[in-house]
């Protein structure tokens, strides 16, 4: 077996500065420390968050006054920081700065009476959050079908955003028919997917080809992983998502196949090295590591944890 290894992989800046700062909380205020939703879609780092004393909880009510919170790295809306205010709850905010970006621009968009059609996946934490930031102004899409259904004339300005972990080809067709409908709309200054999500969708792209079968590490509830599995299926590949080696079974594997492996943004190197390791221990196999892109992108800590290091 030939076993192709995708970089860039695995953790992207904004999930490495996550995970950094839960660390850095337990360690400095001592357990519990909720976590207001996951930390990462990822069930790996949520259990081992778990054994260490992080509590994840899905509203603040769960959470005694006074304690200490963090928001998880896909935002929040404006409605839960004011609440663990009122709670008088030690926020500290883990918020990606690329989710951060898209927040901020639909505050400006709203500020300018503009009606905003969001592109992303219903009930996803960061669509949440981002649609928080002004109810009233916007409207989510997930698909070309929903696009045709909006009705508005020239008279009304509108905008577009998208949620950062979306598949680059679906976003770009949704925006190309919403473009088609409304050609008076407008889009944020810089693109809103993410770096690291697209430079793990690029890998994929490129190396599924010499590929047989793509094995992609990720939890199921992850959308960039997701992503990744359906663009390797989209190239007439075999493509598996897993969290981890105790997913996998052998009958799925031939001793002749290519087997490319890559990690969603929230799947940690552990599993990576753990999943080569099932492989290497039940084929003769050799590895390969294929770099398509360097990625050298640090985010810093939530100002609230930077004091403490």
């Amino acid at each position: 077996m030939k076993i192709l290894l995708a970089a860039p992989r695995g953790f992207c800046a904004g999930v490495n500065m996550a995970v950094q700062s839960l660390d850095l909380a337990l360690k400095h205020f001592g357990a519990p420390v909720y976590v207001y939703h996951e930390i990462v879609h990822n069930q790996y780092v949520v259990k081992s968050f778990q054994s260490k004393g992080a509590v994840f909880v899905d509203s603040l009510e769960e959470i005694p006054p006074k304690s200490t919170v963090l928001f998880s790295a896909h935002g929040v809306a404006p409605t839960i920081r004011k609440l663990a205010s009122e709670r008088e709850l030690h926020a500290i905010d883990a918020t990606c700065p690329l989710v951060t970006k898209v927040h901020l621009e639909a505050i400006k968009f709203a500020k300018e009476h503009y009606t905003i059609v969001l592109i992303g996946h219903q009930g996803h934490d960061e669509v949440i959050g981002t649609m928080g930031e002004a109810p009233e102004a916007i409207v989510l899409v997930e698909s070309t079908q929903e696009v045709d259904r909006l009705e508005y004339g020239p008279d009304t300005k509108l905008a577009y955003l998208t949620q950062t972990t979306l598949s680059v080809d679906d976003a770009n067709r949704i925006i190309q028919r919403l473009k088609s409908r409304f050609p008076w709309i407008v889009g944020p200054p810089k693109e809103d997917i993410c770096y690291a999500t697209q430079n793990r969708q690029e890998a994929v792209r490129v190396i599924a080809d010499e590929a047989t079968k793509v094995i992609v590490l990720g939890s199921q509830n992850s959308s960039n992983s997701q992503r990744l599995r359906e663009l390797a299926q989209e190239q007439g590949r075999t493509a598996y998502l897993v969290d981890g080696p105790e997913d996998l079974s052998v009958e799925w594997f031939e001793e002749s196949d290519v087997v490319l492996v890559t990690a969603g943004a929230s799947a940690p190197e552990e599993v990576v090295a753990s999943t080569l390791a099932w492989l290497e221990s039940n084929f003769d196999s050799t590895l390969e590591l294929r770099e398509v892109r360097k990625e050298e992108v640090h985010f810093p800590l939530p100002r609230a944890l930077r004091v403490l290091q």
